[in-house]
């Protein structure tokens, strides 16, 4: 009975982060549509997609395993003798894979055109939608979270402040950072635009819109 418990546990454990895994392939080709689009990628990505541009050394997912590697320092160094290890050792996994997928997603749509504002607009938003859905799907693997949650987690349980107020602030934060790059290496505003801010908004309202979805059809389903 306790090995039969033991197979249902591991399977278990194997579904969720082969669910996990999913979100992070639909997450990185939200983000490679917003890239796409032009006007903007969200928040996070922001900062290593802008220097990906002004320096050519690491591709713009190699940017992103380096950002994810200075938040995972910075959860060790706050966390101290309190830190997961093994928490920490998954989400370097995870943080790595999920920069190589960015990279993946970027080449898999290299051919489309996208010219007009209408059009470079709509894959904005088509971005936050994917991207919404990669996340939510995440969520619902429940093993895990990329380093930049999980940093702003560690900030939270340090610092007394709410986990949400950390996280915007850090959103601005990498904003103004992305920001400051293209104005002064590039002289505009290429990385951060418009669609930046509204991915910020908009892409945790249309996680709630998914949240809602899925629980009006289980309900049905009862």
């Amino acid at each position: 009975m306790n090995l039969a418990n033991e197979k249902r546990s591991a399977m278990e454990l194997i579904r969720r982060y082969v669910l996990f895994l999913v979100g992070l392939f639909v997450a990185s080709m939200g983000v490679a549509f917003s890239t796409k689009a032009g006007l903007g990628t969200s928040p996070v990505a922001s900062v290593p997609y802008s220097v990906s541009l002004v320096n050519d050394r690491l591709s713009f997912g190699g940017w992103l395993n380096l950002l994810s590697l200075i938040q995972i320092i910075i959860q060790v160094v706050l966390m101290k003798g309190k830190c997961n290890y093994l928490e920490i050792s998954v989400q370097t996994v995870l943080a790595f894979v999920y920069g190589y997928l960015t990279n993946l997603s970027v080449w898999l749509i290299r051919n489309i055109c996208v010219t007009s504002y209408t059009a470079r607009f709509a894959f904005m938003l088509l971005g936050c939608a994917i991207l919404a859905l990669g996340i939510w799907i995440q969520l619902k693997g429940a093993v895990a979270m990329l380093p930049g949650e999980a940093m702003n987690r560690a900030i939270s349980k340090v610092s007394g402040f709410r986990y949400e107020n950390v996280k915007i602030f850090f959103d601005i934060l990498y904003i103004t950072v992305s920001s400051v790059i293209c104005l002064i290496f590039i002289g505009k505003l290429k990385g951060v635009r418009e669609g930046s801010i509204i991915a910020a908004v908009l892409v945790g309202s249309i996680i709630k819109l998914y949240n809602k979805a899925f629980d009006k059809y289980f309900v049905k389903q009862k």
